[in-house]
This record gives structure tokens, C-alpha cells and sequence, in this order.
């Protein structure tokens, strides 16, 4: 988790943590999924090329790596990719669906060197099997987070927080207790892919106000039982809960800093979660994996950043210098580029003090392409 991490900008900047999409090939047909994932794509690297990159990202000085999809387990000899991130001293975990991730994967997978796996749960039963389109995934899911623990890896949950289960969120805490999830991530669903079509399920940025509290206050109770609950990138930012909800605070967009992320044909991005037209920076069949790191200006945007891009009430706001706007991909998304983001407790609150709150609305529709997004337009309107 890239959150997790120590403070990117102490440091030199390197990929230390890096999130690769084996292959877009899915065995659910979530209706929020960004990549619009099902089918594999035509060109996926071979393992061959999985074991070159897998060296590459170890003289870059990479620390961990998680493997993705579309579902990571779907792609062919995927054991001997974590196999490949092993042998070159890279730690390496996997974020997962979990739909067919049985006890004798599971102990594969340990056996072939994962270190941990998160399973995306996205709410009680029945909201779950309705993201996800496939009915009984709810169940696999939970089965598959004991089966990790049971197979002597760490297990950790992941849940895409919109209309449809913001209010389950407590009652789902007490199912990954009780799975043996050692720590849960929570993060928007983002405005891309499947999710883009769907305006009525995205959270409004006045929620913000009340949402995040919440999850401090889940965070305060489940830690000590032993679930850290911790806030991905794309929500916050300092308010009063910062502290309690993330490990470092909040200093800045990560992607190309500290951040890589690998799309399952070898194009390069600065994140996994950015679009891919306006950021894939090169192919490590073209061009090595140093190369396209250190040169492209599409992974170089935040390195390079400073605060002359922002816009909105981002560009105004006391934390500018430091933040600069929030989660890129959020942003770039949502409102056709970066520099202003509307999903931060800190704002809602300085808004609602002035009477005011923000609303999203949909105004362009997405091409219906895997990474793709459309276009929404920011509403201020008084505080009922």
C-alpha cells in the first residue's frame, strides 16, 4: 500500500513500491472496476519478460510488489512471477477478487514466496455479489482471507467506499476481524472505467465531512483489536483525523516519487490507478525500465510539480506547498485534470464554515475503454 510507506519526498526518488497488472483477464465483472477488466489483452508480457522486469525493478531498488489484474491468479505461470519477485529480493503481495483463491492456491502461493494478499471486499453480501456482478463472490472472498491466514501469509482487505455501502462499513469491520484481516484499506471509488457510467453511486465531496470521522473513529476502536484501518490516497486530507487514519501524513501525489506502476502489456505509469493515455511514459519492450523512469515526463509530473498547476479552492489553501492537490488520478479523472480535489475532509470543513458545499455532476461520458474516464463539473451550493 503506497500510503504506507515512509515519506517519498525524504527520500531519492525510486520505485520502492510498485503495484503490476499481470493481465486485464477477470473472473468477475465488477461494475466499478476502472480497468474495465474481463478479457486479457492481445500483447501481455511473457514470463521471460516478467523475470527481466522483475531484475530491472530490483537495481531500481525496489521493496515490494503487488500483483494485480484484472485477477493476478487468471495469468498464465503467475507462481513463477512471484517466484522471479522473490529471487530478486523483492518482497511481494497480491490484491485480489479472491473468487477462486481456494486453500490449495493459497498454499501455493505461500510455497512460491507471496508474503501477503489483500482481498477486495466491497461491503456486506449482497451489496458485494452487486458490485461485483457475480453472486456468491461475497462468500469466496471471506473464504479466501482465511485461507491466506491459514496458509501462513499476511491478510489484509481492501473495500472501494460509494452510495451503495457507506453505511455497512461498521458492520463489515466486524466479518474482517473475525476473517483475520490484519489490515484494511479503504479508499473512493474512483470516477474511471465501469465506475465512470455510474454518477449515481460515486460519493459527493461534502460527505467527506462525516465519512471520514467515522472511519477515525473505526480506526481508534479496531486498532487495538488488531485491524488497522488505514485511508488510501485518494481521501483525506488534514483534518483531525490525518494522524490516527495514515501511517505517514499526507505529503503529496507519490506516482513517479515512489510509486511505479505496470500495466500487464509492459507500458510504464507513475501509478497504477492513473489513466493510461495521459500517463504511460513508455514500454520496457522499447525502452529500459531506468530509462523510461528517470526521462518521461508523464512519470516525472510530480517530481517536477510545483504549485502553478493548481487550481480551485487547491490552489488557495493553506496546505498547497505541501499537498499540491491531493490524488492525481482522483483529480485527472473527476475533473479532466490534475489540481484540484474536492474529496478532502480539510476542505469540506473550511467550506461548510462558509456555508458552502461542493457536489459533483456529471457532464461528459466516458468512451467505454479500459482506463477511461469522463468528465464531471464542481457545484457549489449553500449548506442546506
Amino acid at each position: 500500500m503506497p500510503e504506507a510507506r515512509i515519506s517519498e519526498r525524504d527520500a531519492a526518488p525510486s520505485p520502492r513500491y510498485v503495484v503490476w497488472e499481470l493481465t486485464l483477464k477477470c473472473d468477475l465483472a465488477c461494475r466499478h472496476c476502472g480497468s474495465r477488466a474481463g478479457r486479457p489483452r492481445a500483447d501481455e508480457l511473457s514470463l521471460d519478460e516478467c523475470r527481466l522486469l522483475a531484475r530491472q525493478l530490483a537495481e531500481m531498488g525496489a521493496e515490494e510488489v503487488t500483483l494485480i489484474g484484472g485477477e493476478a491468479y487468471l495469468a498464465p505461470r503467475w507462481l513463477d512471477v512471484v517466484r522471479a519477485v522473490r529471487d530478486a529480493g523483492i518482497r511481494c503481495t497480491m490484491t485480489t477478487g479472491g473468487r477462486a483463491l481456494d486453500a490449495e492456491m493459497a498454499r501455493a502461493a505461500a510455497d512460491a514466496g507471496l508474503n501477503g494478499v489483500s482481498l477486495s471486499i466491497d461491503g456486506l453480501e449482497s451489496t458485494h455479489d452487486q458490485l461485483r456482478a457475480v453472486r456468491g463472490s461475497w462468500e469466496a472472498a471471506m473464504a479466501a482471507l482465511r485461507h491466506v491466514g491459514d496458509a501462513g501469509m499476511e491478510a489484509y482487505a481492501n473495500t472501494q467506499v460509494n452510495q451503495l455501502n457507506i453505511d455497512e462499513l461498521e458492520a463489515l469491520s466486524g466479518h474482517l476481524l473475525a476473517g483475520g484481516a490484519r489490515a484494511w484499506q479503504v479508499q473512493l471509488t474512483g470516477p474511471m472505467g465501469r465506475a465512470a457510467d455510474r454518477a449515481e453511486i460515486l460519493l459527493q465531496p461534502y460527505q467527506m465531512r462525516d465519512f471520514i470521522p467515522r472511519l477515525g473513529a473505526l480506526a481508534e476502536r479496531l486498532g487495538p483489536r488488531g485491524l488497522q484501518v488505514q485511508i488510501a490516497n485518494n481521501l483525506g486530507y488534514y483534518g483531525p483525523w490525518e494522524h490516527v487514519l495514515r501511517p505517514v501524513p499526507w505529503q503529496g501525489c507519490a506516482a513517479g516519487i515512489g510509486v511505479l506502476g505496470i500495466e500487464a502489456n509492459g507500458d510504464i505509469k507513475g501509478c497504477p490507478s492513473l489513466p493510461s493515455a495521459p500517463y504511460v511514459g513508455g514500454n520496457v519492450r522499447e525502452r529500459p525500465l531506468r530509462e523510461i523512469w528517470e526521462q518521461a515526463a508523464e512519470l516525472r509530473f510530480a517530481r517536477d510539480r510545483d504549485t502553478s498547476e493548481l487550481w480551485g479552492h487547491c490552489k488557495s489553501c493553506y496546505y498547497a506547498p505541501l499537498c499540491r492537490a491531493g490524488c492525481s488520478w482522483t483529480s485527472h479523472t473527476l475533473l479532466g485534470r490534475r489540481g484540484n480535489m474536492p474529496y478532502c475532509h480539510h476542505r469540506a470543513e473550511t467550506l461548510h464554515a462558509r456555508g458552502i458545499r461542493e457536489r459533483i455532476v456529471k457532464v461528459e461520458s466516458a468512451p467505454g475503454k479500459p482506463f477511461d474516464f469522463g468528465r464531471y463539473e464542481l457545484v457549489e451550493e449553500p449548506v442546506p
